[in-house]
């Protein structure tokens, strides 16, 4: 602990003695006049104990004890009183007053009542350290709970994934084996396209699994917000187009930079991209589907809109969506997706904001700030890949 005390005696003589013995003892000793002046260096330099006369013209001990008290509960305040004045004494230590000692001082009894407020307040900072530990082990418990918790669900909902998965290779196997054993080129041609795609899933998947269970920080870099948008246009356009979906795509050319982890924000909007294609090749119920992707900014923000016209949201679907293992894929999906994207865009900074209408179409808008408060530079890592 701190060994700083604050002295308070209105006569010289007794504060020149008390303090050569309270150094020898090894503590830094401030001293005061008067309970003002003793108010004012309390202020300044928060001793933890303080040594006060009881009677002192103006503002005396019992006064300044109160004060003291009141700005800081913890401070230790051990009372000088004489002979006559018991009956003060006892009133301060109603005010709580750690202890009080009487004229003449004697200097063994002083060491022994300073000591005995040094155990205390060493006692109870380690009660603070001791309870502190103890809530930050209960934190910790509550924390592994959950996650262990979420890892149950999460193995509980991907292994009808996986399960599809196998089936699915099986098949493609089966048609390769086929093919090669009747020399069908359609069939190998057929199997191998099953394969490719049941890869591709089971890549997906890992990586998602892989993102969920660990936190990462992000590699800030500063980027053209249109050539970003453009880029990730590139990769998600020829899907869009073999599913017989038209792309439209409105950029504003004037958007300049922003601070991003790019391969984690291009893995977020891929994976609401993606999201709206499901949306549009299951519904059955139009001719004709369209996928926008809108970029724009406001004074703060480099917004990205993702509109389709599939098959829309009740309210109760879009509150689930970004919570883990929520999947509207059926066993295509591990309801890790959009979960990860709404984390990236969090710590970016920003909001997903979704607008839906059950038969009509989904709205995703996504706001990252442009500029990051702070880069923490962290170790290349491979994204997620939506």
């Amino acid at each position: 602990m701190e060994k700083k005390i604050l002295l308070v005696d209105d006569e010289k003589d007794i504060r020149d003695v008390v303090h050569l013995s309270l150094s020898d003892m090894g503590y830094q000793v401030l001293e005061a006049e008067d309970g003002d002046q003793a108010l004012r260096i309390f202020r300044d330099t928060q001793p933890p104990i303080v040594l006060t006369d009881i009677k002192m013209p103006n503002m005396d001990g019992i006064e300044l004890l109160q004060k003291i008290k009141l700005e800081n509960p913890e401070t230790e305040v051990v009372m000088i009183t004489g002979h006559g004045d018991m009956d003060l004494a006892i009133k301060s230590l109603k005010y709580k007053a750690t202890d009080f000692i009487t004229k003449p001082i004697n200097v063994n009894v002083l060491e022994i009542a300073l000591q005995r407020v040094c155990d205390k307040i060493v006692t109870r900072q380690q009660l603070r350290e001791y309870t502190e530990s103890l809530e930050r082990l209960i934190r910790e418990k509550t924390e592994l709970q959950d996650h262990l918790s979420s890892l149950g669900m999460m193995i509980s909902s991907i292994s009808h994934g996986i399960k599809g998965l196998l089936t699915g290779l099986d098949g493609g196997m089966y048609l390769l084996e086929k093919g090669f054993s009747q020399k069908s080129q359609e069939q190998i041609t057929e199997g191998w396209e099953v394969v490719k795609q049941m890869v591709e899933r089971i890549r997906k998947m890992v990586l998602d699994i892989l993102y969920y269970a660990k936190e990462r920080d992000l590699r800030w870099e500063r980027i053209d917000a249109l050539s970003f948008a453009e880029e990730v246009a590139k990769v998600v356009e020829p899907k869009i187009r073999s599913g017989g979906i038209e792309f439209e795509k409105n950029l504003d050319s004037k958007i300049g930079e922003f601070e991003i982890n790019a391969g984690y924000v291009h893995s977020a909007l891929l994976n609401i991209l993606d999201n709206a294609v499901d949306a549009c090749t299951k519904d059955t119920s139009k001719q004709k589907h369209t996928i926008t992707l809108k970029v724009k900014q406001d004074n703060r923000h480099i917004i990205f809109d993702v509109a389709d016209n599939g098959l829309g949201m009740d309210s109760d679907t879009s509150e689930k969506i970004f919570t883990p293992f929520f999947s509207l894929k059926g066993e295509k999906g591990t309801g890790l997706g959009l979960f990860i994207s709404n984390k990236i865009i969090d710590q970016h900074g920003g909001e997903i904001i979704v607008k839906s209408k059950l038969g009509q179409g989904t709205l995703f808008r996504i706001k990252i700030p442009k500029m990051q408060s702070e880069s923490v530079p962290a170790p290349e890592e491979t994204p997620p890949v939506g």
